[in-house]
């Protein structure tokens, strides 16, 4: 490859690996100071994303920006305190099924309300410009914009988890909640407080990327998958994990991408011009297949030989 596909390999694959950490950010926060796997996440990014949509027509992108993260806050700690709460008692499996269920209902109210045809987000006037020049190919200031937010809340999520009293007392409402309530805190308070967070990060993330991804009824669906990826490959419940893992996955997909081999250019480095006969016509299809048609592929394989030989994760503490 040259010089030129791999700087822009690397900067693409960093912006989609942050896109992908500001998304799995507030499912990782969520896990680890409630323990609850919330597969309705993608979906409040979906809604982070419409709402952005509609309120940029009225009062501009920035406003939008606070105000509807807000807003999808505001609905996740409605469900986490007259939903998820009710369902807590029946453990894991009823909070996994309530959560699925919460993702349908907002998909179909979503279709419902705004169809099912893509809508025209477009990226905003004021960061509609190049920010600097690369091999003579400008790079969007939209795009460093979205890489500035995803480390800007990295940073503030680790101090705030690490370096405040208050992320003390919501470690300690998981593991010691009795404790925690007997010195004063109102513990369902503080894990609806985490979830209405967790959410609107999603939130955040669907705002920003819905210029950028199409905004669509599908497009959590499409997400989804990918973010359970990240969070188990970085390690459940792990922030720093996930922001490696956002960026691995990130760079795999693209390079994958970027690279123009096929299964038999790879063996051809090894002198194997042509494919076994004796191994029959699958692999005489799959003889060329090409590196970037097995790219969105490779995540998953990367999440099946991590649950393998390493189920924590690559910096979490619990399988």
């Amino acid at each position: 490859m040259s010089a030129e596909v791999i700087t822009f390999s690397l900067l693409n694959g960093t912006l989609y690996g942050m896109l992908l950490f500001l998304l799995a950010s507030g499912l990782t926060l969520i896990f680890s100071m409630m323990g609850v796997l919330n597969f309705a996440h993608a979906s409040f990014f979906m809604l982070g994303a419409y709402f952005g949509y509609e309120i940029s027509k009225i009062v501009g992108f920035f406003p939008a920006l606070i105000l509807a993260p807000v807003l999808v806050g505001l609905f996740g700690a409605l469900i986490e305190r007259y939903g998820l709460r009710r369902v807590h008692k029946f453990g894991h499996l009823g909070e996994l099924l309530f959560t699925i269920g919460v993702a349908f209902v907002i998909e179909e109210a979503i279709q419902m309300i705004w169809g099912r045809s893509p809508m025209d987000y477009q990226v905003p006037e004021a960061l509609n410009f190049t920010a600097f020049e690369i091999f003579g190919t400008g790079y969007p200031a939209f795009r460093l914009f979205m890489l500035i937010m995803s480390v800007a809340i990295f940073a503030g999520l680790a101090l705030l988890l690490t370096r405040t009293r208050v992320g003390l007392i919501v470690k300690a409402s998981l593991t010691h909640p009795e404790m925690v309530s007997m010195l004063g805190h109102d513990v369902p308070l503080v894990f609806m407080s985490v979830f209405g967070v967790g959410s609107a990060l999603a939130g955040v993330a669907g705002v920003i990327g819905g210029p950028i991804l199409i905004t669509q009824p599908s497009m959590a669906a499409a997400l989804g998958p990918i973010l359970f990826v990240i969070v188990v490959v970085g390690g459940l419940g792990s922030l720093t994990g996930a922001f490696i893992a956002s960026l691995l996955v990130g760079f795999i997909q693209t390079f994958a991408v970027a690279i123009d081999l096929s299964v038999a250019d790879v063996f051809g480095l090894i002198g194997i011009t042509q494919p076994p006969a004796a191994l029959g016509a699958l692999v005489s299809d799959i003889w060329n297949v090409s590196v970037s048609q097995v790219g969105p592929v490779i995540p998953y394989l990367l999440l099946v030989v991590m649950l393998i030989f390493r189920p924590m994760g690559l910096i979490g503490k619990r399988a």
